[in-house]
């Protein structure tokens, strides 16, 4: 039996669940959520109690620190001793090509891990500072991390390569790596389970403030809407999403920007936070209701990305039996779903408007066509539990 801490640190929030395994037993979960602004929030739910403070977090060290302090607190804690905890498992985003499993860490790892900041500037930085703190807060724990690039790793090379000079993408390990991957292979894997198919075709679509959709056939990843780093394919909170390169270079070449402040333009000023001034979905549909212009654009634009990524999934797989809404948006706007299924039935999808609203848990069906439409939570902090105790498990019998 391990206790076994899971730090899920996003762009702008950390999630965490204390499991035990391998009985799966949640001790105690929450998250910090919209840290860096004044209105962040820190949850930590037991068993027994939920207890909720608004305080400004400033960042994910903070956050972290915060987490400790409520783990080990005398009456509403969960832990007598830092020492109680057998390991952390940690999401990092990107792994590149160093990274195929889950691995434990070590000074090698986080100097890889530190390497790829550039690809994944959101959140490599984000996912190292959870272990440094872990490692300082909780020494004898071992240290694991489970990559979001790992479950892309069966994405075809046709699909995965990009048409560049050869010589550049082999040197420079410049390709198609994917994100999201726990939450992805988690809720495809619940969703082939739910249509008792394991043959099933599948669109998976990761909507919170991350954006992804991925091409799930017979269980395996085949292709990916993020790439060689997490700013391509849909619109997000604050990156862009798939962009024509030449506007790049405008901004480079004719408008004076370096490289390094078009970086920060992508990944932090743009996608819903650049079309409206907010990053939230929720403040959109808000403005959106009350008629801001801006807003109505951003949720059109959203939806339409989407659709076109649907589209080319079905006609890479060569049919289509479900689609899949998962994490914060997806499980939540039934706004921004009804307007993802608009006019899609020549693929099968028609969406039941009364169960799209209803705010029911667990796994639900919200279609009246052929082609399931699928909500489906997802848990990535029990994927990499999961994950982690199996490898705590092997590294017993080595």
């Amino acid at each position: 039996m391990y206790k076994i801490l899971v730090i899920n640190a996003g762009s702008s929030s950390l999630k965490f669940q204390l499991i035990e395994m391998p009985e799966q037993i949640v001790l105690a979960q929450g998250m910090a959520d919209r840290i860096g602004q004044d209105s962040s929030k820190f949850v930590f739910e037991t068993q027994n109690s939920r207890l909720s403070e608004s305080e400004v977090i400033p960042d994910h060290e903070h956050a972290m620190e915060l987490l400790a302090e409520y783990l080990l607190e005398p009456i509403k804690g969960v832990i007598d001793s830092p020492f109680q905890i057998a390991a952390v498992g940690h999401r990092v985003v990107h792994g590149g090509c160093h990274f195929k499993n889950t691995t434990l860490i070590n000074d090698e790892v986080k100097l890889q891990i530190k390497e790829l900041f550039s690809l994944a500037p959101l959140h490599n930085p984000a996912n190292l500072t959870g272990i440094e703190v872990s490692e300082k807060i909780f020494p004898n724990a071992i240290q694991i991390a489970v990559f979001d690039t790992a479950f892309h790793q069966t994405i075809p090379e046709k699909a995965y390569k990009y048409a560049i000079p050869k010589e550049l993408s082999d040197k420079h390990q410049i390709r198609l790596y994917g994100f999201h991957g726990t939450s992805h292979k988690y809720v495809s894997q619940k969703a082939t389970e739910y249509l008792k198919n394991p043959e099933a075709k599948i669109v998976v679509l990761h909507l919170g403030n991350g954006c992804s959709a991925t091409a799930v056939n017979a269980g395996k990843s085949i292709d990916h809407s993020l790439g060689f780093g997490p700013v391509t394919g849909l619109i997000m909170g604050t990156r862009s999403g798939d962009i024509d390169p030449a506007v790049i270079l405008f901004l480079i070449e004719k408008l004076g920007y370096s490289a390094k402040e078009v970086n920060e333009i992508l990944n932090k000023k743009s996608g819903l936070l650049g079309l409206t001034g907010f990053s939230d979905l929720r403040e959109i549909q808000i403005g959106a209701e009350n008629g801001n212009l801006d807003c109505i654009l951003a949720i059109e634009m959203s939806a339409y990305r989407i659709k076109k990524q649907i589209g080319a999934y079905a006609a890479a797989m060569n049919g289509l039996d479900a689609i899949v809404f998962t994490a914060g948006i997806g499980e939540n706007s039934s706004i921004l779903r009804a307007k993802v299924c608009e006019d899609l039935d020549f693929l099968g999808i028609e969406l039941d408007k009364n169960k799209n609203i209803l705010p029911e848990k667990g796994i639900r069906e919200i279609q009246k066509g052929k082609t399931k439409i699928l909500i489906i939570p997802t848990n990535e902090e029990l994927e990499i539990a999961i994950q982690s105790f199996n490898l705590l498990e092997n590294q017993k019998t080595q």
